[in-house]
């Protein structure tokens, strides 16, 4: 099945300068290693990006008491995931919270099979690991975010296609 979206995401930080990362796999191809990934999903017709990704991160974390920023990246993303294929258009926003623990509250059945927990990065060890990452290029351009130089228009962080 062929899926086109919008959607939104968040860069989840806390007050020591962590990103909350959502572990995950697919749940239909035992071929794809897990990956770590910033928490998102879909925007609904007529939603704001804000309202979207503040909504997504507490169905997917149960976090909730947070503080939405500003757009920082966009991204055009196609992948596949469950048995579908996704052509993805993405606003990423940055928030704020004081921390929190992983408790979701609302998955669908294939986040629910797809989830495999999430935790805190120290973003200096997120840095040096090399667990692959969603989005691909978060590790490029996550350290002005960190010490909170966000940028003024959004930054197209879109992977570089096979045929560029």
């Amino acid at each position: 099945m062929f899926l086109k979206r919008n959607a939104a995401r968040v860069v989840l930080l806390d007050g020591q300068k962590r990103i909350f990362l959502v572990n995950a796999e697919d749940p239909i191809d035992p071929f794809k290693d897990p990956w770590w990934e910033i928490p998102g999903g879909g925007i609904s017709r007529g939603e704001d990006s804000a309202v979207a990704a503040a909504r997504e991160l507490y169905e997917e974390t149960g976090i909730d008491s947070i503080e939405m920023g500003p757009v920082i990246w966009t991204q055009h993303v196609q992948f596949t995931f469950g048995g579908y294929f996704f052509d993805s258009y993405e606003k990423i926003h940055v928030a704020w919270c004081d921390g929190g623990e992983y408790r979701p509250k609302h998955l669908e059945a294939l986040e629910a099979a797809a989830f495999l927990g999430a935790k805190w990065w120290d973003v200096g060890d997120l840095l040096k690991s090399e667990e692959p990452v969603l989005p691909t290029l978060l590790r490029e351009h996550i350290t002005p975010i960190i010490s909170g130089d966000l940028p003024s228009e959004p930054i197209d962080i879109s992977p570089m296609k096979l045929d560029q």
